[in-house]
């Protein structure tokens, strides 16, 4: 089989969100360390100098773009297979297989998708866009370097907005159930398929799908509730 007619096939293109798959989980791994900062107790000090250093170093910088690239591709290649799916799902089973058959995040992966990608699109609005492209209040911790102040913004987002935490909260829960699915997933479709990595790398997906979109979710629970300084 060519190249070309690999990743063009079925097989191909599930090899293609696994890769991509596996790819955006160590950005989560990243974000999630980054974000982790807050609980520092320090005034945003670190997670301030630590989101300056990824949004200002080269190495970075040229990462992002390519996580917006894995994120379409991601996307785009999830939305094929989904529609691939559903065609060969035409004719259903006479009987109802229900969580006998596949448990139900895994069944609707493509809507979970579709929530990740709403959150991550409000997010993006929220943090990444001012921090790009608005004008920012900075602060300077080192004589003549000023740094966006990303943590007085996400404070100002969060404190008092019970709406938008909710919001947030909801997005997480969904890239939970996500996870708990896509993890395991990403890795066969890579072609682990030894029972004794596919049991140890289903508990890490557990506890990864688990623990990050946990972390997550207490960073607006923390702002809100005034739980950080």
């Amino acid at each position: 089989m060519k190249w070309s007619e690999f990743f063009t096939s079925s097989v191909g293109k599930k090899f293609v969100m696994g890769l991509t798959g596996i790819f955006l989980i160590l950005f989560l791994v990243v974000h999630v360390c980054v974000n982790a900062c807050i609980w520092a107790m320090d005034d945003g000090r670190m997670f301030n100098l630590a989101a300056h250093f990824l949004g200002s170093t080269v190495v970075p910088r040229v990462l992002e773009i390519g996580l917006f690239v894995g994120f379409i591709i991601h996307i785009v290649q999830a939305y094929v297979l989904e529609l691939q799916n559903r065609r060969k799902r035409s004719v259903g089973y006479q009987v109802p297989m229900g969580n006998k058959g596949s448990k139900w995040y895994s069944r609707y992966m493509g809507w979970l998708g579709t929530f990740v990608l709403l959150f991550l699109v409000i997010h993006l609005k929220d943090f990444w866009v001012p921090s790009r492209f608005g004008e920012m209040q900075e602060v300077s911790y080192v004589p003549g370097v000023d740094v966006h102040d990303l943590y007085g913004l996400m404070r100002d987002t969060f404190a008092g907005h019970p709406l938008i935490v909710i919001i947030y909260l909801v997005g997480c829960i969904s890239l939970a159930y996500h996870l708990m699915h896509g993890f395991q997933s990403a890795f066969r479709s890579l072609g682990v398929s030894n029972s004794r990595y596919v049991h140890l790398i289903n508990g890490i997906g557990i506890g990864f799908a688990i623990i990050v979109p946990l972390a997550f979710a207490m960073m607006p629970i923390s702002m809100y509730f005034g739980w950080v300084q």
